[in-house]
């Protein structure tokens, strides 16, 4: 799809309003209601033993990342430092921006069971994960019938 760089082609600008404009609107159902979108991008999932969830921080630096449970609510905030030309120069013209900077935050709701003793969180690559196991009194097992 064609995109102008530069702000002088009205039609392309109106397109991008459009197109802007659209995704403000736009509610794609997911699993667990409508996703919204956001960063970093999450994926969460579970397990008859725990829950994983995975966030996806491409150019955040570890020392920035932060993780905290709270009455079930696991919070996941930082910063990723801006990577554009310097703002000094009187020369540079930053003509496209697509890439987020700046602070973020994320929260999911964890469920009951989770044993909060047990959370654990690596970064790796740009990939936080998270994982916490479930109580052990939450956990399925089989019951010899005698």
């Amino acid at each position: 799809m064609y995109r102008s760089l530069f702000p002088r082609d009205l039609f392309a600008e109106l397109d991008r309003l459009q197109r802007d404009m659209s995704g403000v609107f736009d509610y794609s159902p997911a699993i667990r209601g409508l996703g919204r979108g956001g960063y970093p991008g999450l994926n969460v999932g579970s397990t008859p033993t725990g829950i994983e969830v995975f966030a996806f921080a491409p150019g955040v630096e570890p020392a920035s990342v932060e993780v905290h449970l709270d009455r079930g609510v696991l919070t996941i905030a930082g910063e990723r430092k801006a990577a554009t030309p310097a703002a000094s120069d009187e020369k540079t013209t930053l003509h496209l921006n697509e890439r987020f900077a700046g602070r973020f935050r994320r929260v999911v709701s964890m469920p009951d069971d989770i044993d909060p003793a047990t959370v654990q969180a690596e970064f790796r690559d740009g990939v936080l994960r998270v994982s916490a196991q479930r109580k052990a009194a939450a956990q399925p097992r089989r019951i010899d019938v005698q």
